[in-house]
């Protein structure tokens, strides 16, 4: 598999794994700076209020959005020596599950007043989408259909 793109896939997991510790230190009041900040740029309605409700929900999304984060790691590194046709069966299936999640994360954002956060979203989305369709075995089929 392509060097270049497994390096610019682990970029984009571990952004999403930064997100995800960013997101968790809302947890705990010695990080919560972080969370404000990041709320801030989301242009919250005003100051977090930071009940032990809220400290959960913060270390929840942080925990699933870091294991998110890793989950595609390891598919980017399980699929290395995989044959192409299941390598891209696989990522298919993960591609779907980004999108579902795009929509209903996106929509819910705008819905609750946290439009920016749709912006957020589609950035990290289309640069998925980007990489995911210059995966190394799509050029293998492209140049198979073609010969």
């Amino acid at each position: 598999m392509n060097g270049k793109w497994q390096a610019q896939m682990q970029l984009w997991c571990g952004a999403v794994m930064i997100f995800g510790l960013l997101l968790m230190s809302g947890a705990f009041e010695a990080t919560s700076a972080v969370t404000d900040a990041m709320f801030a740029i989301l242009d919250a309605p005003g100051p977090l209020n930071y009940d032990p409700v809220l400290r959960f929900s913060l270390a929840l999304m942080g925990a699933v959005t870091l294991g998110w984060g890793a989950t595609v790691l390891a598919v980017v590194r399980g699929t290395r020596e995989m044959p192409a046709a299941q390598s891209l069966a696989l990522w298919r299936g993960i591609t779907v599950a980004l999108l579902l999640w795009y929509v209903v994360d996106s929509a819910l954002s705008v819905a609750t007043g946290f439009w920016r956060n749709a912006l957020s979203n589609t950035v990290l989305i289309g640069w998925y989408l980007l990489l995911v369709a210059r995966h190394p075995a799509r050029a293998g089929q492209g140049q198979a259909a073609r010969a």
